[in-house]
């Protein structure tokens, strides 16, 4: 069974749809969509929710909230249902299986109607009511595409542990992209749908998604802001586990440099490879003439395959033509209107 089915009819399938469509006057456009991703959330949602939603209330801005749970085992979509009615700008979306916040928030920006996109957290950590201006800015300044809120603290789980592995994973970022990057897996974002669209495809399913979206924007030379934000400790049960999150983020890092600029992370194990068995090949000669060990010839033949290997992958970065088109499956849907 497809775990996106629908579960209503459509308008093809009930003309009496049809007929309410037809008559129902058309709803504005929203120029800002929250995609909200939702997992065993139920005690906090509502009023996450509302934070969001009087934020952008008072700032005027026209808005949408896709409220997605994630398949929660608590009663989180049957919390979001009873409370739909209140939110006349929100809507719920339900899995059948759990994909992961990264799933969650894909769906959620091909699904966006606004053409800024946001992306937060509903576990109480991130001032969402700063939401507004993050939006703003990208409204006011247009030669920004990305706004993400830079925390100041850490407030996470295994916080000894979270913040030199993190801070390691971001130099080797901010290396391989040669840019300052003050927070590479902010939750709190805002960027600009249209482009964003042709790297919704790379996301991964679960935390470093945030990750893949800022790396995609900064290899391609978007110009991203940071703005110092505040970071307040879970509600709820942290979801992040260490060892296999870090390894992921790791992993995501050296992913989306490959796939953007393949050179800055194969060439320099090649030349190392190179050099070390050049200095290794003149040493052998001095020590033994016309002898080369089978190692010496090891080390060149492997610097110089690893170093082909960078010129050939990056000549299919630049021959590649991205497609921004991607088919999804159908989620179940309602609207609090």
């Amino acid at each position: 069974m497809n775990p996106y089915a629908p579960t209503v009819p459509t308008a093809a399938e009930n003309p009496q749809v049809q007929a309410a469509e037809a008559e129902a006057p058309a709803e504005p456009k929203p120029l800002v969509t929250v995609v909200l991703p939702c997992y065993n959330e139920q005690d906090h949602v509502i009023l996450e929710i509302e934070r969001i939603t009087g934020a952008l209330d008072a700032s005027g801005l026209p808005y949408e909230i896709l409220a997605i749970d994630d398949a929660s085992t608590d009663d989180t979509l049957a919390v979001l249902r009873e409370a739909a009615p209140r939110f006349p700008f929100m809507t719920v979306i339900a899995f059948r299986r759990n994909g992961g916040s990264g799933t969650a928030r894909r769906i959620g920006t091909l699904r966006a109607r606004g053409e800024i996109v946001v992306w937060t957290d509903a576990d109480m950590t991130y001032p969402n009511e700063r939401i507004p201006e993050l939006a703003q800015m990208l409204v006011d300044d247009p030669t920004y595409d990305q706004v993400v809120g830079a925390r100041t603290t850490e407030e996470g789980s295994h916080k000894w542990l979270r913040m030199p592995a993190k801070w390691v994973i971001r130099k080797i970022a901010e290396k391989l992209t040669n840019t300052q990057i003050p927070d590479l897996n902010s939750g709190l974002r805002a960027f600009r749908r249209s482009v964003a669209l042709p790297y919704l495809r790379l996301l991964p399913p679960g935390f470093s998604c945030v990750t893949t979206i800022t790396l995609a924007f900064l290899s391609n030379q978007h110009d991203v802001q940071y703005v110092p934000i505040s970071y307040a400790k879970r509600a709820g049960t942290s979801k992040f586990k260490f060892v296999r999150d870090a390894y992921r983020y790791i992993l995501q890092v050296l992913r989306m440099v490959m796939y953007f600029d393949p050179i800055k992370v194969l060439m320099p194990p090649a030349l190392v490879l190179i050099l070390v068995g050049v200095v290794k090949a003149v040493v052998d000669m001095v020590r033994h003439p016309l002898y080369f060990p089978a190692n010496t010839v090891l080390l060149i033949l492997s610097g110089m395959i690893i170093a082909s290997m960078a010129l050939l992958a990056d000549l299919v970065v630049r021959s590649r033509g991205d497609d921004t088109g991607e088919s999804v499956g159908v989620v179940v849907e309602r609207r609090g209107r």
